[in-house]
Parts: C-alpha cells; sequence; structure tokens
C-alpha cells in the first residue's frame, strides 16, 4: 500500500515539473551511459522495464534494456546473455575495436532469427515496446535490437461463433501469426499475397491485408488498400474498429462486411476472389466484399452432398423469414384480419386472450423486449449460470405471463419460433439485424394491418437493393440477376457444377475447374453407374 502511495507521490509531482520533450531523430553517443539515460528518458517509468548491465566478453561495458513482459527471459538468458558473457578465449575472432563489434555479435554470437543495428535513437522506443531487446555498448555508436518478442496466447480451438458438424475445428486466436500461419497451410499458393502494416497512431496494431494475387481482382484490391489507408485513429483493438470505417453504408443495420473466426472459410473466400483484413489482437478476420446470401451460408452447406446442404440451407432460410415476419404477421392477422384464420382455430386464439387487456401489438411487443433482456443477459452471464437463467427465463416466466394474464399462449409460441428461427440465423451480426427490424414491422402491423406489413417489407427491399459492398451491389447475384451465380444462392448446386467464379467479383482467373474436366459430370456419372449394373 505504502508503495502505491509513493508511487503516487512521485507522479503528481512528475506531472507539476515542467520536462523538456526529448529530441526526435538524435544519434546515438557511443557513451553508454548517456545513451542509456536519453533512451530511459523516452520509454518513461515501467514496472516491466529491465535494465541488464554486464561486461560484454568480459573486456566491455554493456547493457541490454527491454520489457519482461513481452519477451521470453528464458530464452534471452540462453540464447543472448549467455554466449555474450562468454570468455574472450571463447571468441577468438572476436574484433579489437569497437568498430564492427555489433556485426560480429550478430553473424558469430546471438542465436536470434531476426534483428538489426541502428544508429538513430529514436527508433529504439518503438521497437522496444514491440518486444525487442536492445544492446548498447560502450564506445560502439549503433545499437543492435533483436527479436525476441513472445506473449503467452490461448492455443487453437473451435470457433465459438461459427461452429460445424462436419468440417475443421479450428478457429482463429489473437496473435496475428498464428492466423496468418492456419491460412497458409490451407493455402500453400505462391499467389498468396499478405501485406502487414501497422494502424493506429498509439496502438500501432499490426494489420494484415490478403488476397490471391492471380485472382482477386486488383481494383477491389486496390480500393481495400485504400479505404484501410484512409482510417486516421489512435486506437484499433479489433477487426471491428477497422469494419466501422471502411463498410459503405454505416447507418444501415445489415452488415456489408462479413465476419469469421475460421481459416478454411476465409480460405473459400479468398479462393473466390475475395479479400481478407486481419488484425493483431483480433480472432476475427474480415472478407469484402460481402453480400446478403453469405451471411446464411455456412460451412456445413459444403462439406456434406450437395442435397443434404441445399435442405439445410432452405431450413436456415424459412428460419430467417419467419424470425422477421413472423410476429408482424400475427399482429395484423389477429388485430385486422382474423377471417384469414380457420374458425375453430380463430376462436381457439380468441378464447386464450381472453383474459389478456393489451391489443396484441403491445402483447407482442412486451413478450419481444423480455426475449431480448434475456438473451443479452444468458450472454452476459458466465455460461453455467446463463444455462439456468435462460431456463428459468423461458419456462417460469413464460409460464408466469400467461398465468398473469399479461400474454396469451399463442403469443408465447409466436414469440418463441420468432427467437429460435432467430437463433438459426449462422451470422451473428446478421441476426441482430433482423431482429431490429422486426420491431418497425411489428408496430406498422399493428396500426395498418396486413399493408403496415407489406409497406415495411417493402421498404427493406428497397434498402436492400440500394446498398452495396466495395461496388457490388448487395443483392447480387439475385439483381442484376446472373444464372450462373445463382447456382450457390437458395440452394447449393454440386461443386463439379460449379465451374466458375462468382461473375460480379470480376476475378482475373474465372474458371474454378480445369476445362478438361467434362461440363456435364452427371452423365458420366450416370453412364458408369450403368455399366457397373450390367
Amino acid at each position: 500500500m505504502q508503495d502505491w502511495k509513493d508511487k503516487y507521490t512521485s507522479y503528481l509531482h512528475k506531472q507539476q515539473a515542467s520536462s523538456p520533450q526529448p529530441a526526435s531523430g538524435s544519434q546515438l553517443t557511443g557513451n553508454l551511459k548517456t545513451d542509456i539515460q536519453e533512451l530511459l528518458a523516452r520509454l518513461g517509468e515501467n514496472g516491466d522495464l529491465v535494465v541488464r548491465d554486464f561486461q560484454l566478453f568480459g573486456t566491455r561495458q554493456a547493457a541490454m534494456i527491454f520489457f519482461s513482459s513481452l519477451v521470453n527471459t528464458e530464452q534471452v538468458r540462453e540464447h543472448v546473455l549467455k554466449p555474450l558473457m562468454a570468455r574472450p578465449s571463447e571468441h577468438p575472432g572476436m574484433p579489437d575495436q569497437a568498430a564492427g563489434m555489433t556485426h560480429y555479435i550478430w553473424s558469430t554470437v546471438v542465436q536470434v532469427t531476426q534483428g538489426i543495428t541502428t544508429a538513430d535513437l529514436s527508433t529504439l522506443p518503438p521497437a522496444a515496446v514491440k518486444g525487442d531487446l536492445i544492446l548498447l555498448i560502450d564506445g560502439v555508436p549503433e545499437a543492435l535490437h533483436l527479436d525476441m518478442r513472445q506473449i503467452e496466447m490461448r492455443g487453437v480451438e473451435q470457433p465459438q461463433t461459427e461452429q460445424v458438424i462436419r468440417g475443421p475445428r479450428e478457429g482463429y486466436v489473437e496473435k496475428l501469426e498464428n492466423n496468418l500461419s492456419l491460412l497458409r497451410y490451407r493455402l500453400q499458393s505462391t499467389d498468396f499475397r499478405i501485406e502487414i502494416s501497422p494502424l493506429g497512431t498509439r496502438t500501432q496494431s499490426r494489420v494484415a491485408l490478403c488476397y490471391i494475387d492471380s485472382l482477386a481482382d486488383s481494383a477491389l484490391v486496390a480500393e481495400a488498400m485504400r479505404r484501410i489507408s484512409m482510417i486516421h485513429t489512435d486506437g484499433i483493438l479489433d477487426a471491428g474498429y477497422i469494419e466501422q470505417f471502411i463498410e459503405d453504408q454505416p447507418l444501415s443495420p445489415f452488415p456489408q462486411v462479413q465476419s469469421t473466426e475460421r481459416p478454411d472459410k476465409t480460405v473459400a473466400a479468398l479462393l473466390e476472389g475475395r479479400v481478407a483484413i486481419l488484425v493483431d489482437g483480433s480472432p476475427f478476420a474480415l472478407i469484402v466484399p460481402a453480400l446478403f446470401n453469405q451471411f446464411f451460408q455456412t460451412m456445413d452447406d459444403y462439406t456434406e452432398r450437395f442435397i443434404m446442404g441445399s435442405l439445410i440451407r432452405i431450413i436456415r432460410l424459412i428460419a430467417l423469414a419467419c424470425s422477421l415476419f413472423f410476429p408482424a404477421l400475427y399482429v395484423s392477422v389477429i388485430s385486422f384480419n382474423p377471417e384469414l384464420l380457420p374458425t375453430d382455430f380463430a376462436v381457439a386464439i380468441s378464447g386464450g386472450r381472453a383474459g389478456v387487456p393489451f391489443p396484441a401489438v403491445v402483447e407482442v411487443l412486451i413478450m419481444e423486449v423480455s426475449m431480448e433482456v434475456l438473451r443479452e443477459a444468458t450472454i452476459r452471464l458466465p455460461q453455467m449460470i446463463g444455462g439456468a437463467l435462460s431456463i428459468v427465463g423461458v419456462l417460469v416466466i413464460g409460464q408466469a405471463a400467461v398465468g398473469a394474464g399479461l400474454a396469451s399462449p399463442i403469443t408465447v409460441v409466436i414469440v418463441a419460433l420468432t427467437t429460435i428461427g432467430s437463433f438459426a440465423t449462422p451470422a451473428y451480426n446478421a441476426a441482430i439485424a433482423l431482429r431490429m427490424l422486426r420491431f418497425p414491422l411489428i408496430i406498422l402491423s399493428g396500426m395498418f394491418g396486413l399493408y403496415g406489413g407489406m409497406i415495411g417489407t417493402i421498404l427493406i427491399l428497397n434498402h436492400l437493393l440500394f446498398l452495396e459492398s466495395f461496388g457490388v451491389p448487395y443483392m447480387s447475384p439475385f439483381i442484376p440477376g446472373k444464372w450462373r451465380d445463382l447456382k450457390d444462392t437458395l440452394v447449393r448446386a454440386p461443386l463439379w457444377w460449379m465451374r466458375r467464379r462468382p461473375s460480379f467479383l470480376h476475378t482475373q482467373d474465372s474458371d474454378r475447374l480445369p476445362s478438361s474436366v467434362p461440363s456435364r459430370a452427371i452423365d458420366q456419372i450416370l453412364r458408369q453407374g450403368d455399366e457397373k449394373n450390367e
């Protein structure tokens, strides 16, 4: 406790004292004490900053400066400090003069894969905060900084938001090198390009832009680079930061950039000619351009046979439509057009709603808001408590609401089906957009009946037709209609039938399958089957 009081007092004194700003671009002097003081002044006081003085080969004073939280101290001791403190007899080729000492250390002594020599003092603080080890030698007006960065990260695990039944179990982690290695593991092509640059004036987060040079449209790659270069902010803490800067219509509820934590999904997008963006420290990759039909597709659609994949996709589309339109349709029919229902069913609904004091629109809105609150609370709570809360919320509160006369049983059923349907949407951000648009549709249906629902639907469709993602219409390939691209939309055609890449991406190589493969492979398969039977 006393240490923190001392730190607090010292900090206040420093804030009150007028300290001169360090000059930028100055050169190292070769005086060890002066160079260390100047470097420490630029780095400031840090609890994990280590300054290690030692005798270089027993003949010359030297010092290592590094952050212990960013480097593996055991490797520093074994591969750098131990050989540098060896006796002169173990280094017969050691130069007698200061000139050439850093070159000798780099080429003969240290066992590090990456390092650089510099005389510019201003480059040393940024290198140190990235995890480099700075080596200063008395009498040598240049420093050697070695890449010793090693940060403990979690291992590769199954993605939490995009789980599959049949497919790889690998998901991105926070470290950029690991994520890029997962991509290169699956995409072992010399045309695979990765552009890495820091972004964020204070965080200097490394951002990687990935594409296949022989496939991706050069205009698309250039546009992605342009939008990233236009970002001027002090911090990029996640890929979501970049998404908000580069999307076409920030005010639209629909996502225009696809995010995924699956390397196989990213590679599939790259093979179609898209561009992927990864950020160091984020377990998500961004894929552009992103179209509406991408948000209800999963890797299971492609790892299963095309009949099963198409059936699952159609079921998912039905669930999507139910999650968006079902409550609004229920409100409009119950409030304005009950004659559309079978008589027995209409009587049963009227009997269930006999004790409910609210109109149908208010009743549905109450239940929808309750479900959204319950869903948000379940996500934020720990997994074990969240599961118990969801059971309590759905069963106990739902039954209690019916018993108390706040909602009718049919309303609980409608809202439950709607909620289950929204869970079937694979993309979380697209599911949020549908959940959000559900409320204005319910209100319009409660005010104008079926006409209100139709007006809301037309407005949503017009908005979707207006949207673009990196110059590509959001509703492609439906609008404008492209027959060959419709093979992977509502249903998933056989892989051997999808010979071409999507035309709206304007790829340099449009063929997925080589021209030597027959176009009507199904005919050959059927013919071979007949021959075997004979």
